[in-house]
């Protein structure tokens, strides 16, 4: 007979403790079995997993390498989806959206303002050039990201030629880069006017978000209007009805119009490493705490609903 969890949950740790523990917390509440698939565990469940040995009612995917077929982690969900375990979120979902060149037409489709952009095939890379005005409307410097990047890995800010492009190939394979128009927050009382929004099975939290030293706090007073708040609101819950993602976080600029433009589309795998573990890159530990409730509550609603 098989083991069998009611949640589990991938993770590398990286000193996420308050995180993990806020969803186990929340699981023995529920009354919910729950098992942390960390590294020296993970070879083992999987083994036991694809054998029968154990299932999961719910998988929380908290690592695995979308762009990397090879990973253990990404194996481990996809064998988890083929097993009618609920994945959050799917593999077939979260690779879609983690595309960011598949993504970036149906965000545009969807009514949501993006950078301007050219996006530029793999096999395009080594002979790539402007044509037709395109760098006159991207600007210099411009940015560069890997479609299938994440963590900033092939990232280059500062972009000002073609030979750029080839510098971010060589540091990250991808499928495609996106070569985008620099957006410069608007100055909010010295801070860049830029917000990170988590979205939660359907519930928001608007985080403010330090875009030149990933500091994170709480918004403040001012921060948002009502009007700017309900914004922000709308652009996560277009890009969770565009995806079909239940669990993600995305990057919101305010530049000096007053306009939002979504910078970073889905983030999904979030970081929530507390600030209580780590006060300069932190996420504030109430929205952390909130954050895990909010992802079990979602769990057991996937349950629920299911035929």
């Amino acid at each position: 007979m098989s083991r069998v969890y009611d949640l589990v949950m991938t993770h590398k740790l990286d000193a996420d403790d308050f995180f993990i523990h806020r969803v186990q917390q929340h699981c023995a509440e529920a009354g919910w079995s729950f098992f942390l698939i960390e590294p020296l565990w993970a070879q083992a469940f999987y083994d036991s997993f694809r054998r029968g040995e154990v299932w999961a009612r719910v998988l929380l995917n908290m690592h695995s390498e979308h762009h990397d077929p090879n990973d253990l982690y990404h194996r481990l969900v996809r064998l988890a989806a083929e097993r009618h375990t609920k994945v959050i979120d799917p593999p077939a979902v979260a690779l879609a959206a983690f595309n960011k060149a598949a993504l970036h037409h149906r965000l545009i489709a969807a009514g949501i303002h993006v950078p301007y952009t050219l996006i530029v095939r793999r096999e395009q890379v080594p002979e790539y050039r402007f044509v037709n005005g395109e760098f006159e409307l991207l600007g210099t410097p411009f940015v560069i990201k890997p479609s299938l990047g994440y963590g900033r890995k092939g990232v280059v800010l500062k972009a000002t030629s073609e030979a750029d492009l080839v510098r971010s190939a060589l540091a990250w394979p991808s499928d495609a880069y996106l070569l985008q128009r620099l957006i410069v927050p608007r100055d909010l009382r010295g801070e860049p006017a830029y917000w990170r929004v988590f979205y939660v099975f359907g519930s928001i939290w608007i985080c403010w978000w330090n875009c030149h030293t990933d500091r994170y706090r709480s918004l403040a007073a001012g921060d948002l209007t009502v009007e700017e708040s309900a914004r922000l609101e709308d652009i996560a819950r277009r890009i969770a009805s565009t995806t079909g993602m239940k669990f993600f976080s995305t990057e919101v600029a305010q530049v000096e119009s007053g306009g939002l433009i979504v910078i970073d589309y889905v983030n999904d795998q979030c970081h929530l490493l507390s600030q209580q573990s780590n006060p300069r890159l932190g996420v504030p530990d109430e929205l952390v705490a909130a954050v895990a409730k909010r992802l079990v509550e979602g769990a057991k609603e996937l349950v629920s609903s299911a035929p």
